[in-house]
């Protein structure tokens, strides 16, 4: 949904990713100040979110409130971005943030990811850290809100009834409702291409801080799934803060401002 925050006027400009029938073109808005505070901000958004959601344009205000730079895109089938819901996996939306990673943000970079952006930002870095370290290094830390890690298999196949999971082996989709948009399609081959960037529960050292932001209300992401993630992020790095009172959403002002302190922290 847009956002009431308002910030300067940035027009999204386009990346493009792939080659041959999977070369497509991811919408990003970049900001930049005159002289930079700190690390840059990297926003990594929710499945069916958007860059134009309250919690990234409110990240975005605030960054260039501060002087500090931020970048923030919409992943292939979301938002204002080309392609079909129906064609995305978690590889796809990878490949993606890396992209924008690597070839429009500089220099040091704080990753923020919100629900399935959390699982996206963990993922990222494993990739950068295994496979372009220097590049990882730009990565100083990570603020997962309510992150959503092993999606597809631990929040989706495995709560899914035997029925839906009929569903989707047999059609090849289902149609999830949802309480914040249109029914979400969940596909098949979402779920097959999903156990290939799995964490397992296997140990994971991200060698850099990491804060988690969690809402004891949030059905969607419960907190028994976000404390589980810190059992196996080891490092000794890792900072939970569990909100009494909020969903999953976590973008109340209160919230917000728990995010934007936690940012000025890590800054």
């Amino acid at each position: 949904m847009d956002s009431p925050y308002k910030i300067p006027a940035a027009e999204p400009q386009m990346l493009p990713v792939g080659r041959g029938a999977q070369a497509r073109e991811i919408p990003f808005i970049a900001q930049h100040p005159a002289k930079s505070a700190g690390p840059g901000l990297f926003w990594l958004s929710g499945f069916m979110s958007e860059m134009s959601s309250t919690k990234a344009t409110a990240m975005a205000q605030w960054a260039a409130e501060h002087n500090i730079s931020s970048t923030r895109f919409d992943y292939s089938g979301h938002g204002i971005s080309q392609g079909r819901i129906e064609d995305g996996t978690i590889g796809r939306w990878i490949e993606e943030a890396e992209a924008v990673f690597s070839e429009v943000t500089s220099g040091p970079q704080i990753a923020i990811g919100s629900s399935m952006g959390g699982h996206i930002a963990l993922l990222l870095l494993r990739k950068l850290m295994r496979e372009r370290p220097a590049e990882a290094a730009r990565i100083k830390a990570l603020v997962l809100i309510a992150p959503a890690w092993d999606m597809t298999e631990e929040l989706m196949w495995k709560r899914f009834s035997g029925e839906v999971r009929s569903e989707i082996m047999e059609r090849g989709f289902f149609k999830q409702p949802s309480a914040y948009a249109e029914p979400y399609t969940i596909t098949r081959r979402l779920i097959e291409e999903g156990r290939e960037h799995l964490f397992a529960r296997q140990p994971f050292d991200p060698g850099r801080p990491v804060v988690i932001l969690q809402g004891l209300l949030d059905v969607d992401v419960p907190a028994s799934h976000t404390r589980e993630l810190t059992t196996f992020l080891t490092g000794d790095r890792v900072k939970l803060i569990e909100v009494a009172d909020a969903e999953h959403r976590l973008s109340r002002p209160q919230d917000l401002d728990l995010l934007f302190s936690e940012l000025g922290k890590l800054l």
